[in-house]
């Protein structure tokens, strides 16, 4: 149904792949912007007649924007994701297409990032005469899309509805959603088995995805919390706070009481996600 301009938007992925393995890492912070397209022009030929329709009818009213069910966008340095979008858009006439993408920047002139929907064409189903729930996917690849560092955090999302009437409703800033760079968290407690009372050495890192060389580096001075669980029981408790350093490495010692389980426990930043390491048992003798 949609005729749209393609000739920014189904390529840009790809350019944007050719000027990241351009950069240097030193000269990610100089991105280019990008020429993501409004919302009113994305449904091409429709667009313009809508625009210059002079109709009785209201524009269609857009709800329910959902991105990755809710979920954070998490991509670590080489795997692509693909998630689903939708939006529920209600028009007097019927409710013919839809559009989702989502972009980086602090304006539609200074454009970092984008991630188009997959489709030409949103998947609409009517659940009445006049609203539709329509569906789009948006396919996310680390080394492709996000080639900077900067761009992790929060992102918006354009939402767009076209009805059978040629209307249209159009919104470059409908939401906002977080992508984020995937997080990792180890531990180690020592000695093993170890005597009551004695000190038990916690060590561990926490790192994260670096999109700008596509490696995973420590998070520096990250508050992680050490978390005990007595062996037969299911709940962890907090012991202490500790810092993670200038590598990313943590390190503290605590007493040993019990049998049971210790582990690091990160609570997530906006740019981060949370992450938790799987216990390391301790004997305890």
């Amino acid at each position: 149904m949609r005729i749209r301009a393609t000739a920014a938007a189904a390529t840009l992925t790809g350019a944007l792949a050719l000027t990241a393995l351009a950069l240097p890492t030193a000269q990610a912070a100089d991105a280019p912007s990008l020429n993501k397209p409004a919302a009113a022009s994305v449904f091409g030929a429709h667009a313009k007649s809508a625009l210059s329709a002079t109709t009785a009818a209201a524009d269609p009213t857009v709800s329910n924007v959902t991105v990755n069910a809710g979920k954070d966008i998490v991509l670590g340095t080489t795997t692509a994701k693909t998630i689903n979008v939708s939006l529920t858009a209600t028009h007097a006439s019927g409710i013919a297409d839809a559009y989702i993408d989502l972009w980086h920047g602090s304006n539609l002139d200074n454009v970092d990032g984008y991630l188009p929907p997959n489709e030409d064409a949103a998947t609409c189903t009517a659940t009445s005469d006049t609203t539709s729930t329509c569906k789009l996917t948006i396919t996310v690849d680390p080394q492709l899309d996000l080639y900077m560092n900067a761009l992790a955090g929060t992102w918006h999302v354009t939402a767009a509805a076209l009805a059978n009437d040629g209307s249209i409703y159009a919104n470059d800033y409908k939401d906002t959603h977080r992508v984020q760079r995937f997080s990792k968290l180890t531990v180690n407690a020592s000695p093993e088995p170890v005597k009551k009372g004695n000190t038990v050495t916690v060590t561990g890192k926490l790192s994260r995805a670096n999109w700008e060389d596509y490696a995973y580096h420590g998070y520096t001075g990250q508050s992680v919390q050490l978390q005990f669980r007595k062996a037969g029981t299911s709940t962890y408790t907090t012991v202490k706070t500790v810092t993670s350093d200038s590598t990313g490495n943590l390190k503290t010692t605590t007493t040993a009481s019990v049998d049971g389980y210790f582990r690091y426990s990160f609570a997530g930043t906006t740019t981060t996600p949370a992450v938790k390491a799987t216990g390391d048992y301790v004997d305890v003798q």
